[in-house]
């Protein structure tokens, strides 16, 4: 895989899933725009890319507010100009009934998982469609394909983020930009670390993998996507959850 000269935005390049892809992404020579609202951990991790002989740029962005994200991608278009990767990586869920939920909590995880990739995405689309090519690699989750026990509206939106990426395939297609979608099952993040030991064990014995997976293994499926050996994919949803789910 060969990205070299390649300018990638990867949200939620600070920690978890985003950090491996960002990682993964620069690995293959591509140039990676770290953007996260974790200041401190976003300029280490474009830092360790640099001192590993990559290219990186932190850029803050908060993507529950449209203004941050306006402002993320003047920053972006006007220091790099149009974007090859857009990756799609930021999201958060908690733990909860469905009915023990607020109207403003459903808004918090519905404007950082669902919302916010919408925004990012059109703000930075328009210089993909007029130099025609690019890849978006969507974040998802296998919540969003099956439904997740306490984790409703965090599953509505993933499952809107899924959706979002089959209609924006078909509108980009003509342009050759690629839109796919990467469900990661149960990933050893540090979100998982905060779930309870009995919870992790009765999923890991539900997976038929046995284990856990790693960010490394997601964000070598958003390789796969961001590179031209995806060139004939678009509109594609793949799951890595250890056989978890196994959505025809």
């Amino acid at each position: 895989m060969n990205l070299k000269d390649r300018w990638a935005v990867v949200t939620g390049a600070a920690s978890g899933i985003g950090s491996a892809v960002a990682d993964k992404l620069a690995g293959a020579g591509a140039n990676v725009i770290v953007a996260d609202l974790q200041v401190d951990k976003g300029r280490a991790r474009a830092a360790a890319i640099e001192a590993g002989g990559g290219r990186a740029l932190f850029v803050e962005v908060d993507l529950t507010r449209p203004e941050s994200i306006a402002a993320f991608a003047d920053t972006v278009l006007t220091r790099v100009g149009a974007v090859d990767v857009i990756v799609n990586g930021a999201g958060w869920g908690r733990t909860a009934p469905f009915w023990d939920g607020t109207p403003e909590f459903w808004q918090q995880l519905i404007a950082l998982n669902l919302m916010g990739p919408l925004h990012l995405t059109k703000a930075l689309l328009p210089p993909m469609i007029e130099r025609g090519g690019g890849r978006i690699v969507n974040i998802a989750s296998d919540a969003g394909r099956v439904g997740s026990l306490g984790e409703t509206v965090y599953a509505a939106a993933k499952g809107g983020l899924i959706a979002f990426t089959k209609s924006l395939a078909r509108e980009t297609a003509r342009y050759g930009i690629g839109v796919n979608c990467v469900c990661p099952g149960p990933t050893d993040t540090p979100l998982m670390a905060a779930v309870p030991d009995k919870v992790k064990d009765a999923l890991i014995k539900a997976i038929p993998l046995r284990r856990l997976g790693k960010p490394e293994e997601v964000a070598d499926a958003v390789l796969f996507f961001a590179g031209d050996t995806a060139s004939y994919c678009t509109g594609q949803v793949l799951s890595v959850s250890g056989g978890l789910t196994m959505v025809g």
